[in-house]
């Protein structure tokens, strides 16, 4: 027998006693060549922010094995309309260049508006789960009160004055969500000025009830500001926990009953009321 031979024999013997030893099926060097669907996140930062800020989720995501676009864009540069395909389509085509099969996406403030607005016209069909952090879902009571202040438009650009409540908001045409969506809304606020612009709980750019979307799949109320959230160790280890699950820890039965209740009945207004809107730095 040639040693060719005696090789390729050796090897049938090696996969025959793998296969009827341990009543397992012959395995081909084919399996051992496949990999697994490869998960890519883009992460799309707020307003007047920049990718940096988002690094320490970036981190986060890429220790656990997800592929990461972590996507730098113009915020203060261009109204919502240019900035969603802009912002949204470049962290596609990176998650694209490295094969990704399914792409999940984590927003902070601005960044969740941005992808609400270009879903409405370019679905994506790899599209897994989204956390939203801080975003204003149903507009920003700040923006209402602070848009005529004289340097207003300066700071936040054409985008920032697009994210009010009212009926020139933008983010409020978006209706409502129909797609894989958990939210997490901050409690305190580090800006009392800012603050002087809510009547309920707030984040200091955000309020709890406006960060709420119908069609939401679930929230959560965390202790943090605005400007931290994104590196809050809580609000990162919730995120990672609903990229895997599709829902948050429920860590005290006071979050459960809401979590629940807010699948349901995701705000207090009717169908008819606003249903999206906000900014990260009136």
């Amino acid at each position: 027998m040639g040693g060719s031979s005696t090789a390729r024999w050796v090897r049938r013997m090696v996969v025959g006693v793998l296969g009827l030893g341990l009543g397992l099926p012959a395995v081909s060097s084919a399996t051992f060549a496949a990999e697994p669907a490869a998960e890519c996140v883009i992460l799309l930062h707020g307003l007047a922010r920049s990718s940096a800020s988002m690094r320490p989720m970036a981190d986060s995501l890429q220790a656990q094995g997800y592929r990461v676009a972590n996507v730098d864009y113009p915020s203060r540069e261009q109204p919502i309309e240019v900035l969603a395909p802009l912002a949204v389509g470049e962290g596609l085509a990176q998650c694209r260049a490295q094969s990704a099969t399914i792409i999940h996406v984590v927003t902070h403030s601005l960044g969740g508006i941005l992808l609400r607005a270009y879903l409405r016209e370019h679905p994506i069909p790899e599209l897994g789960r989204v956390v939203m952090l801080g975003p204003p879902n149903r507009g920003s009571e700040v923006v209402d009160h602070f848009v005529g202040v004289p340097g207003f438009e300066a700071l936040n650009g054409p985008a920032g004055s697009q994210l009010g409540t009212g009926p020139e908001s933008v983010p409020l045409r978006l209706g409502r969500v129909d797609f894989v969506v958990g939210v997490i809304a901050g409690t305190e606020s580090i800006n009392p000025i800012l603050s002087t612009a809510f009547d309920g709980p707030n984040d200091g750019k955000v309020s709890v009830s406006r960060a709420k979307v119908d069609g939401m799949s679930d929230f959560i109320a965390l202790p943090v500001s605005h400007p931290f959230m994104m590196r809050d160790d809580t609000a990162i280890r919730q995120t990672l926990v609903f990229l895997r699950t599709g829902r948050f820890l429920s860590e005290d039965p006071e979050h459960a009953a809401e979590s629940t209740a807010s699948r349901l009945r995701p705000d207090d207004t009717s169908a008819s009321s606003p249903s999206a809107a906000g900014g990260d730095a009136p």
